[in-house]
This record gives structure tokens, C-alpha cells and sequence, in this order.
């Protein structure tokens, strides 16, 4: 919601249904958060009661306005004015005539302007968190180092930027050279997550401004004049976008859901398997793609870990997310509180036990409670469904062979991890008939991934790569080049034409 643009970024809010923010009368001016002087602090950010949700060299927005709502009250923080189609037009439109001067800037120069991106981020990094928190609901320190990953990959992107390109290959023929040329893409277009609007749109337009392309956010799926539509959200509505985007021989970047989990072994230092349980299903309130959503606990430590996690989950702090001792927030919508408590009751019915938890809390806000279910078979439907929510679940296993078959049973392949100290139990565990996840862990949560490795995961997590190592890759186009430097025109195989 704030109102600092990036160069070479332009971004159009287009029209559409935002779940518990648009169904509900609008606010008062004087009802607003803005307008209160404990939140005085969100002008210096240049929000004010309502704000344009266009960007294209200048802010501005015909469309829609929506109010944004606070989790932690549900009390309306300010207005958004959206995007209408004619705006949405003006910008691909200018965003197509940036691209023009942008992609003839050297990769290096591009680099420069990034890190003054990551510059402007870090003047206001604390600030910047804050509304993360304030509007998303997660915790603050996980708001700040939302920004923080920004500015990381912002520092990333400098340095990437003096490496792209394609090798030099040994050519068959003699006199010539063959080469790999990679240019950018063009347009492309970011399709952001509730859950990590800074960072996720952070990871997508540094990366894709140091490799030349314009970056707009958000951009329309059926849109033939954008080159590149990178997606992050549920599976469902990525299916739909990756449909319509293919539907014109599009190219897109899909970083979908995941149905994340942790296995635990009998020889497992039980020291980090609760802590690291603890965050990865607790932390943003169960709100990350990365969150841990199985815990696999051989039989002989069962019944320890899980008395363990009641101790630790009874010890978290819950209280409004901009509390610097909170470690505990809300869900970020009243529907989220809903598909929570469905899925509490589901689990029941299909011969789980609550075993902590399980309700909504008694205090203004989405919060409802941390939560544990036991006994449920590892094939359970409501085991293999995705809940975005605090709802962990616990299940045995006898061996090797039989656990890692069930953590690639699901239909997501995004993030898992295993505790052992079996070096061979590791490598069978990285490898072919391994954990078939994008992000393969040992001894560490499924969440909280590093800017440096390529994100993202198999199967319906849909198969994109963000962030790190060769994932620049994504925003650029390849061109193999054979150039002939002599006199002779030989060709290749050993073929004569004569």
C-alpha cells in the first residue's frame, strides 16, 4: 500500500476480488487507522486516507477503491483507488516504451539503479516493515526481514548483474563460433502473494530489471503484450493463470502452493526438531507456501516430540504483530478463520485428535489457536489438502522406505526436511528416489529459505524458480548464435551440399 516506485517499474492494481477486504460497507474517514495518532507513523510513508494504486511514471488510478483492513482488529487502515482498464492500457502501454530505453542499458548500469532500490528500501526498512505487519498481520520482526529480503536480493542483483550471459562452445566446424546469446524477455508481468507482498514482488522485479526486461505489477494473464507473467499464490487460481497464459504460448513463472513436511527419525537431535517444528508451522501464523503441514515422527519418539510441541506452542506469545515480544499474530482474513475451523472439523471426522488447540480465540481479530492433530492416517484426505492455517499434523512411521513414499504422496512438491544423523539416510534423501521437492532440508525447518538458491517446487507447486543461483534465467530468452569468421561455409555432421 505504499507509494515508493522503483525505475524501470511501473504497476497498474487491476480490479478484482479481495477476500474480506471489498465485502463489507465502506469506512469512515474518521474511523481509519491513518487518521489516528498512534499510526501517524504511516505518512511517512505518503499514505494518506486514500491512496492511487497506479504507477507509471506518475501515481494515479481511475478505478475501484477498496479499504484495507488490519487482521490484528479488523479495523480499516486507509483506501486504495485501483486501476481501471484504461489505466491498465496507458501503463503495458509506457511500461512497452520503457523496456525500449531500459533494455539498451548495460546489464552492469541496470545493476546500479537496483541498488539504489535497495538504498531507498533500506531508509525506511523499519517503517516499511511495520505496514507489512500492520496489513498482512505477521509478526514484526518477520515484517522488517520481509524488506530485509528485498534489500538482500536488491545486493544480489548488483553482483548478478556483471555475471549473466551464456558460455562460448567449442564449434565442430572449423572457423566458426558458437555461442549462447540471453536478452531479456520484455514485459513482465508480477502477480504478488498476500503473505509476501514486498518480498515476493522483491524477488521478481530485481532480478528481472538487471536482466532488462519492465516490470508490471499486476498484469493481465490473457495480455499477449506481456512476456512474461510470474505467479504467486494457491494452486488453484496459478492452474487458471498458467491455462490462459498458455492458451496464447505464453511464458509464465508459477511459485504455487505446498503441502510441506518434516520427518523425524529415531536417531533425530530432538533439541532442533521441536524448536524447528515449532517455527515452521507457527510462524506468519501458518501463512507461509513453506509452512510444515506433516510431521512424520518415527514410532519411538512419537509420543516425546509431541509432548514436547504441546509445551513449546503453550509457551507462544500471541498478541497484536507490531509488538516487538509477539511471535504470534492473526490470519489475514475472516474467510482464512473459516477455512480453518472446517479443516479442524474435517480432521476430527476422518479419526483425528485435537490435541492442542483448535479454536478460534476470544479477542478482536482473525486469531484463532495454534494447533496439533494426531492419529490420522498419512493418506487421510484432509492430510493432503493444503490449509493455510496453524494446523499441524502428526502421524507415525516404521521406516525409511515407507516415509519418504508418503512426503511425495501429496500433489504439492515445494519444501521438506529430515532430522538424522544417517549420512547415508541423507544422500538417499537428496537424491532420485528422494524427497521430489523443489527445496530439499536436512536438520532445518521447511521455511525460512535463504535469497542465495533458486525457490520454488515440483508438481502443482507448478515448477517456476525465483530468487537465487541460475533462476535469472526465467526472465530472459535464449539464443544460440553460430557466427562464420571464414572463408569456407562447411556445415555441420559432415554434410556436403555441392
Amino acid at each position: 500500500m505504499w507509494r515508493w516506485a522503483g525505475a524501470g517499474c511501473v504497476q497498474a492494481v487491476k480490479t478484482c476480488k479481495l477476500p474480506g477486504r471489498r465485502d463489507r460497507p465502506a469506512a469512515l474517514m474518521s474511523t481509519l487507522l491513518i487518521n489516528q495518532p498512534q499510526y501517524a507513523w504511516l505518512r511517512e510513508l505518503g499514505l494518506r486516507e486514500e491512496n492511487e494504486g497506479v504507477y507509471n511514471g506518475s501515481w494515479g488510478g481511475r478505478g475501484e477503491v477498496i479499504t484495507t483492513y488490519c487482521p490484528a482488529n479488523n479495523e480499516p487502515i486507509a483506501r486504495v483507488r485501483q486501476a481501471s482498464m484504461a489505466d491498465y492500457e496507458e501503463t503495458v502501454k509506457k511500461a512497452r516504451e520503457a523496456w525500449k530505453v531500459w533494455a539498451d542499458i548495460p546489464a552492469p548500469k541496470r545493476g546500479e539503479i537496483v541498488r539504489q532500490i535497495g538504498d531507498a528500501l533500506r531508509e525506511k526498512i523499519q517503517v516499511l516493515g511495520s505496514l507489512v505487519s500492520l496489513e498482512m498481520g505477521k509478526i514484526l520482526v518477520e515484517g522488517v526481514g520481509e524488506v530485509q529480503e528485498y534489500v538482500d536480493i536488491c545486493d544480489y542483483a548488483v553482483g548478478l548483474s556483471r555475471m549473466i550471459g551464456g558460455p562460448i562452445l567449442p564449434s565442430e566446424r572449423p572457423g566458426h563460433a558458437l555461442i549462447e546469446q540471453w536478452n531479456p524477455v520484455g514485459l513482465v508481468g508480477i502477480i504478488t502473494a498476500f503473505n509476501f507482498p514486498v518480498a515476493v514482488y522483491g524477488w521478481n522485479n530485481a532480478i528481472a530489471m538487471i536482466s532488462g526486461n519492465a516490470c508490471l505489477c499486476t498484469a493481465m494473464a490473457k495480455d499477449e503484450r506481456v512476456n512474461l507473467l510470474s505467479f504467486t499464490g494457491s494452486t488453484q487460481v496459478g492452474k487458471q493463470v498458467a491455462l490462459m497464459v498458455q492458451e496464447r504460448f505464453g511464458k509464465s513463472l508459477l511459485e504455487l502452493g505446498g503441502n510441506n513436511a518434516i520427518i523425524a527419525f529415531a536417531d533425530a537431535d530432538l533439541s532442533l526438531v521441536v524448536p524447528s517444528a515449532l517455527f515452521a508451522a507457527v510462524g506468519t501464523a501458518g501463512q507461509r507456501c513453506t509452512t510444515v503441514r506433516r510431521l512424520f515422527l518415527h514410532e519411538s519418539i512419537h509420543d516425546e516430540v509431541v509432548n514436547r510441541l504441546k509445551k513449546a506452542y503453550a509457551q507462544i506469545r500471541v498478541g497484536n504483530p507490531w509488538d516487538s515480544d509477539v511471535l504470534y499474530g492473526p490470519l489475514h482474513t475472516k474467510q482464512a478463520v473459516n477455512m480453518f475451523l472446517g479443516a479442524v472439523e474435517e480432521a476430527k471426522k476422518e479419526g483425528g485428535t485435537v490435541v492442542y488447540g483448535g479454536k478460534v480465540m476470544d479477542r478482536p481479530g482473525n486469531y484463532v489457536e495454534p494447533t496439533i492433530v494426531t492419529g490420522l492416517a498419512h493418506d487421510s484426505s484432509i492430510v493432503h489438502t493444503e490449509t493455510f492455517a496453524p494446523i499441524l499434523y502428526v502421524l507415525k512411521f516404521k521406516n525409511e522406505e515407507e516415509v519418504f513414499a508418503w512426503n511425495n504422496e501429496v500433489k504439492q512438491g515445494l519444501s521438506s526436511s529430515i532430522f538424522t544423523k544417517d549420512l547415508g539416510r541423507i544422500f538417499r534423501w537428496l537424491g532420485p528416489k528422494g524427497s521430489d521437492c523443489g527445496i530439499v532440508n536436512v536438520n532445518i525447518p521447511t521455511s525460512g529459505a535463504e535469497i542465495g538458491g533458486a525457490f520454488g517446487g515440483e508438481k502443482h507447486t507448478g515448477g517456476g524458480r525465483e530468487s537465487g543461483s541460475d533462476a535469472w534465467k526465467q526472465y530472459m530468452r535464449r539464443s544460440t548464435c553460430t557466427i562464420n569468421y571464414s572463408k569456407d561455409l562447411p556445415l555441420a555432421q559432415g554434410i556436403k551440399f555441392q
